[in-house]
């Protein structure tokens, strides 16, 4: 009988982009009493409204997946925030889980959490060897807390607590938004945007800004919004801002700026996959030490790009701004333990994984923005 049935199992941040697939993945196995616990039912970096999350469910497991999260510009922008408020959820979900005699407690960390300079593939041994990426590093320690506190309570009480460390996930129903947004959302984004420049759709393009809710931003101290209404002057003005422009040499073509060199290299995880991933680490892994998950490769960013502008069809230019920062050097996973601890590999490959994506977001107009 599987391991999961019966059993209540809550997942935190079960209404996010991972969440979504995790809990159609746990009901597609056979779970039939997941709930989540997210905002604005909890706002789990309080400790009254954890409190209240384990009296209210009752859970027999918990999956913490979530998290106050971004891209580079959003960890430069926000480091505090990001720490105090990844570091108190992770504290007070581990905590109240163990004061609450929960059966098993499922930490998801980060890649954010390894040492700037990690030998590649990045092995679960390497993980204290140094200091993360600058950038990253308020959001990946207060992560690697966790692993910190499920050990120490392991060894305490006897608490079952496992750390999983995921790698830069992607799929359909990622987060888009140019304010928090990873790469491959922000760069299908990008050139989705290019394109209908390209075309002079200048409502499809107000349209998505409207739907990605970052339809307001400010430029040169003013406050300005994008809406259907919205004069073609404004809507080049937002572009631009994003890094999205006409050609000088011909106005049907567009330029479309990518921040950094193109040299960092990333692995990237269909989060399907990932889902897969940590349901049979819930089933099957009960020890203390942390376990990679991901696909097992790496892309650098400018081959990234040269693939998604294929994918895409963009018939534009690329520029790089190499005074924007390019993050860790090199990223990814040796994931040998995952396929020895409970027989994990991951399916989809990159390409697949990708045309699934730009599918769902460039096709957004007629199905999932409808």
């Amino acid at each position: 009988m599987d391991k999961l049935q019966g059993k209540a199992i809550t997942v935190t941040g079960g209404k996010g982009f991972l969440g979504q697939h995790l809990i159609r993945t746990l009901l597609s196995s056979g779970c039939r009493n997941v709930m989540v616990a997210d905002l604005p039912e909890y706002d789990l970096v309080s400790l009254a409204d954890v409190k209240r999350m384990y009296e209210d469910l009752n859970p027999d497991i918990v999956i913490h997946l979530a998290a106050k999260v971004g891209g580079i510009g959003f960890n430069q922008e926000n480091p505090a925030s990001l720490f105090y408020e990844n570091a108190m959820m992770g504290i007070q979900l581990v905590h109240e889980g163990y004061a609450h005699s929960i059966e098993k407690f499922v930490a998801l960390g980060t890649i954010c959490a390894y040492p700037k300079f990690t030998p590649v593939p990045f092995r679960e041994d390497d993980i204290w060897n140094g200091y993360p990426e600058e950038t990253n590093a308020p959001y990946g320690l207060a992560k690697k807390m966790m692993l910190v506190q499920s050990q120490a309570y392991r060894q305490q009480y006897g608490f079952n607590s496992i750390f999983l460390l995921p790698v830069n996930l992607y799929g359909p129903g990622d987060n888009f938004s140019f304010r928090s947004s990873h790469v491959i959302p922000a760069l299908i984004r990008k050139f989705h945007l290019a394109n209908l420049l390209a075309r002079g759709d200048f409502d499809a393009i107000a349209a998505d800004f409207e739907w990605n809710k970052d339809a307001e931003v400010i430029i040169d101290n003013s406050l300005m919004a994008i809406t259907q209404a919205s004069s073609k002057t404004d809507i080049l003005k937002v572009l631009e801002h994003y890094g999205i422009s006409h050609s000088l040499s011909h106005s049907s073509r567009s330029v479309v700026e990518i921040w950094g060199t193109g040299s960092a290299t990333r692995e990237f995880f269909y989060v399907e996959d990932a889902a897969e991933a940590i349901v049979a680490a819930t089933k099957s892994y009960d020890k203390s030490d942390p376990v990679n998950i991901g696909a097992g490769f790496e892309i650098s960013i400018k081959d990234l790009v040269t693939l998604i502008v294929n994918l895409m069809r963009f018939d534009g230019e690329v520029t790089w701004d190499r005074s924007k920062p390019d993050g860790q050097p090199r990223r990814m996973l040796d994931t040998t333990k995952a396929r020895m601890e409970f027989d994990f590999t991951a399916r989809t490959s990159f390409r697949e994984g990708l045309v699934k994506t730009i599918e769902w977001y460039t096709k957004g107009e007629e199905g999932h923005r409808a």
